[in-house]
């Protein structure tokens, strides 16, 4: 291959050319993907992320497949109707097992602003657990009550598996798909993003836990879960979570790499 076939072109910048609404919506999920780089979630062109927009419901945004997430900016993000139909002036469009279940969560979770899935290692070892993810520690708690389990059935592309991910997913934020990855959503970009970070967090927990084998493991009691979860929610009353995290995190990159903002 000649080096030119390794570039891509991003196209113009849409600001100007869009409403302010959904200029701010590209550059807060442009941003997460570039976050969630700097967190080592994704470093490749695989997995999704979506936001609706604020001005127009009915529609979404989404990134290409053949961007990777440190190359992904907000004018480069793809916009699409809730039947998965791409309405950007391009050719470019998703992965197809990622289209298939976000679009789904968005057709379908009106309540919802943003929907995540990354395959982190962590993550995907605790998929493979039967025990599936256990409780160490007073930050796993704060996903307690929180996680769903969706078995594998293969490449997630088939139209017939996204109601099955909606109803194992049913009213919670976070879901642990076997043998997989890892999914969350939020009302907000910065919900998603901070429910997906307690999961991963937790799921690094107790990989390295498990990883020590001269050690006896001794997980929370289920009473201790449920107290410190209470008091999770209490916390956040029924506001979306993540706001300060995000923002700090959104600062951070600015003053590192600003590029997600073009």
């Amino acid at each position: 291959m000649a080096l030119a076939d390794f570039e891509i072109d991003e196209g113009e910048s849409l600001r100007g050319k869009i409403s302010a609404a959904e200029w701010e919506a590209r550059v807060e999920l442009a941003a997460a993907f570039r976050i969630a780089v700097a967190r080592g979630w994704n470093n490749s062109t695989a997995n999704h992320m979506t936001a609706r927009i604020p001005d127009q419901p009915d529609y979404f945004l989404m990134n290409a497949g053949d961007f990777a997430w440190d190359e992904i900016t907000a004018s480069n993000l793809l916009k699409l109707d809730m039947d998965g139909n791409v309405v950007s002036d391009t050719t470019r469009k998703p992965r197809p097992a990622g289209l298939n279940f976000h679009s789904a969560l968005q057709r379908e979770r009106r309540h919802l602003g943003c929907t995540l899935h990354i395959h982190a290692p962590a993550g995907v070892v605790v998929s493979a657990w039967e025990e599936g993810l256990q409780f160490f520690d007073q930050g796993s708690c704060s996903v307690y009550g929180q996680v769903a389990y969706h078995d594998f059935e293969g490449i997630a592309e088939e139209s017939d598996e996204a109601p099955r991910i909606l109803a194992d997913l049913g009213d919670k934020y976070t879901l642990i798909m076997r043998n997989h990855g890892l999914l969350s959503v939020g009302r907000t970009v910065p919900e998603a993003m901070e429910y997906m970070d307690r999961l991963v967090t937790a799921c690094e927990t107790q990989e390295r836990i498990m990883a020590t084998s001269h050690a006896t493991p001794r997980p929370l009691s289920k009473e201790t879960c449920e107290s410190t979860s209470s008091q999770f929610r209490k916390r956040a009353g029924n506001k979306p979570i993540g706001d300060t995290g995000f923002a700090a995190a959104y600062r951070r990159q600015v003053r590192q790499d600003p590029s997600f903002m073009a």
